[in-house]
């Protein structure tokens, strides 16, 4: 299996408390910047090959960021998930960074509406693949696999550090298997899933990430549910730039509902349909992903909802 290239630079930032967030680069070094923010669990470069080669062609600073606790990012619980936009102000002023442009896969959703809702005046517009909801106060969605986060919120709170460290530790053991790791948990995933966690090329970047993320922690999956499981710290209905949201209508980690829940209280969205696709089915889309994130906030965004068959690009 053929490595993936290494990203144009990597690196981190000092940002508050005496922290740093660690960041990879893609694409153009000059160009309009674009956030990827990788999923719970995942790292900085969890950003599919057909997204880098996109980037770089179309001139895009593409960027992936770990959050707290993974890769080289120092651990830290947020108090709440709007705190972590100070830390993405910092980091952008520091590389340079104008406008910027958010995407979200799965538990980066949450971040990528963050920083739209805490950075008005710097985002300029928003995708979200499988998003996670809310789970806590008025805008809260009902159902699904993160709820059961929710009823251990507690514990998870009390031992996230002693469990951060026993999956650190698991990684290390099982790194030597980590491929045929993969191919276990794909064959137990739905149709669309597997199949993509079947191409050559998509496992090289999952794994890549998995194994350069984990290399020295792995608290920031458990952090996320912490803070998941909290008030966001801002109302999603408050957030006024484009966002336009996927969802694979057979996501079976983020219900459906949910994506449909959140497209009901954003002012400014359009929703799409990833038809026949589960959780993933937003990383087989790369390219119209960062298509769209770069045209929203240029053309007036039409709030419709649109559904694509499966394997579109």
């Amino acid at each position: 299996m053929t490595t993936p290239k290494r990203p144009a630079l990597e690196g981190t930032v000092a940002v508050r408390g005496d922290r740093r967030l660690s960041f990879a680069e893609y694409g153009s070094p000059h160009g309009e910047a674009v956030v990827w923010m990788h999923g719970t669990p995942g790292a900085r470069r969890q950003i599919p090959l057909e997204a880098r080669a996109y980037a770089e062609a179309h001139g895009i600073r593409l960027i992936g960021i770990d959050r707290p606790g993974i890769g080289s990012s120092t651990s830290h619980l947020y108090p709440v998930l709007a705190d972590w936009a100070a830390d993405l102000e910092i980091l952008s002023d520091t590389l340079g960074l104008g406008a910027l442009r958010m995407v979200g896969l799965s538990g980066g959703g949450p971040y990528a509406l963050a920083a739209a809702a805490m950075l008005p005046d710097r985002v300029v517009s928003v995708g979200v693949l499988g998003g996670v909801a809310p789970t806590r106060g008025p805008e809260a969605a009902a159902g699904g696999p993160i709820n059961l986060a929710v009823r251990l919120a507690p514990a998870l709170s009390i031992a996230r550090v002693p469990l951060g460290i026993a999956l650190t530790n698991t990684i290390r053991v099982i790194k030597p298997l980590a491929g045929p790791a993969i191919d276990t948990y794909a064959a137990f995933q739905p149709a669309g899933d597997k199949k993509l966690l079947g191409r050559p090329e998509f496992k090289a970047m999952f794994l890549d990430d998995l194994l350069n993320g984990s290399r020295f922690q792995t608290s920031a999956p458990l952090n996320d549910l912490v803070l998941f499981t909290r008030d966001w710290g801002f109302r999603v209905a408050d957030i006024s730039q484009p966002v336009c949201w996927w969802h694979g209508d057979d996501d079976h980690i983020v219900p459906f509902s949910h994506g449909q829940h959140m497209i009901s209280l954003l002012p400014n969205a359009r929703f799409k349909v990833i038809a026949g696709e589960s959780h993933l089915g937003g990383l087989g889309i790369p390219r119209e992903v960062l298509g769209t994130v770069m045209e929203l906030g240029v053309t007036p965004l039409r709030p419709i909802e649109e559904s694509r068959p499966t394997g579109q690009v």
